[in-house]
């Protein structure tokens, strides 16, 4: 009952243990096997970095979701809803819409930057989709980045991560730490981690103002469908 009283940003209901447990889920076995020894396979099954990379993209977020659930859920006897699956008031669709033009334009503005000191927006999920651009690709492509990574990213690195530092550290250190992580995860893309850094303080601004991860969830998803649908137009 103390811990609703005080509120989602004050306290939760976990220990030092499962902020270690998921983090080492995160990197041992998402970071360290699945991305470095699980892909190289499917990439040699499928013959195709798109398909290989979403048949990825859904191992890590099955691992992410269960390990949530049986780590931080299940032994507490927790819903959801703690992780932020819950409603938001409408009026939050303006600061939506906002977050994501300032998502974009931001990206758009430190990928100029960057690009002059030798890095590039180009990778190979990138390069596969351009050199081969059909309905079935497309569309893979989009429900992968808009829908699949969304979701799973926004309840584990907002919903879990964020919250749990939150309550330890204060706005701050929560914003940097768990943006910062956001970044370190998305190794070895390092052409694009300042916009990681970037999109994790906006995910987790969304996350701070409504408590709730699907106004997160929907910037994340608007601005990665906007990617996509510009690198295949591109």
């Amino acid at each position: 009952m103390e811990m609703k009283q005080l509120g989602w940003k004050e306290q939760d209901f976990w220990s030092l243990k499962e902020f270690v447990l998921l983090l080492l889920l995160e990197f041992v076995i998402v970071i360290g096997c699945i991305k470095f020894f699980v892909k190289p396979i499917y990439l040699r099954l499928l013959d195709n970095e798109l398909y290989a990379g979403t048949l990825t993209g859904l191992t890590i977020a099955l691992i992410l979701m269960l390990g949530v659930y049986v780590i931080a859920l299940y032994p507490k006897k927790l819903s959801w809803s703690e992780l932020g699956i819950k409603s938001f008031s409408v009026k939050e669709w303006k600061h939506i819409l906002l977050s994501s033009i300032l998502l974009l334009v931001g990206a758009t503005i430190i990928v100029i930057l960057t690009s002059f000191i030798g890095n590039s927006w180009e990778n190979s999920k990138t390069a596969a989709i351009q050199q081969n651009v059909t309905f079935l690709t497309a569309l893979i492509a989009f429900v992968s980045a808009a829908v699949i990574s969304p979701i799973y990213e926004e309840i584990f690195y907002r919903g879990f991560l964020y919250r749990w530092l939150r309550t330890r550290i204060g706005f701050t250190g929560a914003l940097i730490i768990s943006s910062l992580i956001f970044t370190i995860v998305h190794i070895p893309t390092y052409n694009v981690m300042p916009v990681n850094f970037f999109s994790g303080v906006i995910f987790a601004l969304a996350y701070e103002r409504t408590g709730s991860i699907w106004p997160s969830v929907v910037i994340h998803g608007l601005t990665n469908g906007v990617m996509v649908l510009l690198t295949i137009w591109g």
